[in-house]
């Protein structure tokens, strides 16, 4: 069994403590038991659960895993407290802000003989499984990616980095990409930001991210993959999954915990994430120059 503690009680904090008190029956996810919750707050017991210090839980021995879910500013250096502390962690996306910061953590995690778990519910959704079937096996020519959304709270970073789950579609279904060129529009006076990013796959096809971001603007993705012999602008209707994704990604987790992940997906999720940071990386940089 593991004992874990959740570090912010936001929207993704409120269901993890949800999610471990009712794992399913049989899942891995029952190996994990919620030892109590961290917050900047004074706060009462949420669902049922108590608030400790992060010192405390730091110290207990009792308690062998965090869950970061605060503002993706926080993120590193409260992964890098509990990876010191020699305890396993799971953190939302993006992990960091940069990626150098990412490559230590990983090899802190390394060092400590930890598990370093990015959450990857945007992989899991049903939308994502069904296009990522559209696309399979279909040559390339070029694609689009448009995601739409209301203006960024502070502490999220800018759009590379808190828009990261948009790269990652885009590196899980055509490999590994490079940066051709980025740029970012911005009226601040509006809360209103455009990024709009040039990438190549590895055998030359283009590919353009956007990430617009401003008051009023409806949370959506819409894309548009040109193949060579048809193009996919939408996927059919699917039905909402049985298991909800935080509960999916607390699974695959839990299952890492266990030794039920083999070295070679572990391997392949960690190469991918440290990709998808250092695309990001260079595209703040193209975006700020």
């Amino acid at each position: 069994m593991f004992g874990a503690v959740v570090v912010g009680v936001g929207t993704a904090g409120s269901v993890r403590i949800r999610d471990m008190l009712t794992p399913p029956s049989g899942s891995p996810a029952e190996n994990l038991i919620l030892r109590g919750f961290i917050s900047r707050r004074n706060l009462d017991p949420q669902q049922g659960v108590e608030q400790i210090s992060i010192e405390d839980a730091v110290r207990r021995d009792d308690i062998h895993v965090a869950f970061i879910c605060t503002e993706n500013a926080l993120h590193e250096d409260y992964v890098r407290i509990f990876l010191q502390a020699g305890k396993h962690v799971c953190v939302e996306y993006p992990m960091t802000l940069n990626y150098k910061a990412a490559v230590e953590l990983w090899d802190l995690a390394q060092e400590k003989g930890v598990i370093l778990h990015v959450e990857h519910i945007e992989l899991m959704t049903e939308e994502y499984k069904q296009l990522r079937k559209e696309v399979e096996g279909k040559i390339l020519k070029e694609g689009v990616l448009h995601f739409t959304g209301g203006s960024l709270k502070p502490g999220f970073g800018l759009p590379a980095f808190s828009g990261i789950a948009r790269l990652t579609w885009l590196v899980d279904l055509y490999g590994e990409l490079s940066v051709t060129a980025a740029s970012m529009e911005e009226d601040s006076g509006n809360n209103y930001s455009k990024m709009t990013v040039g990438l190549q796959t590895a055998d030359k096809r283009p590919l353009t991210w956007i990430e617009e971001r401003g008051p009023g603007l409806s949370r959506a993705k819409k894309f548009n993959f040109r193949f060579d012999s048809c193009t996919v602008t939408e996927v059919p209707p699917v039905p909402r999954g049985h298991v909800g994704l935080f509960m999916q990604d607390l699974i695959r987790f839990s299952a890492k915990l266990g030794g039920q992940v083999s070295p070679e997906e572990l391997q392949k999720e960690k190469s991918r994430i440290l990709h998808c940071l250092q695309l990001a990386d260079k595209i703040q940089e193209l975006c700020c120059s």
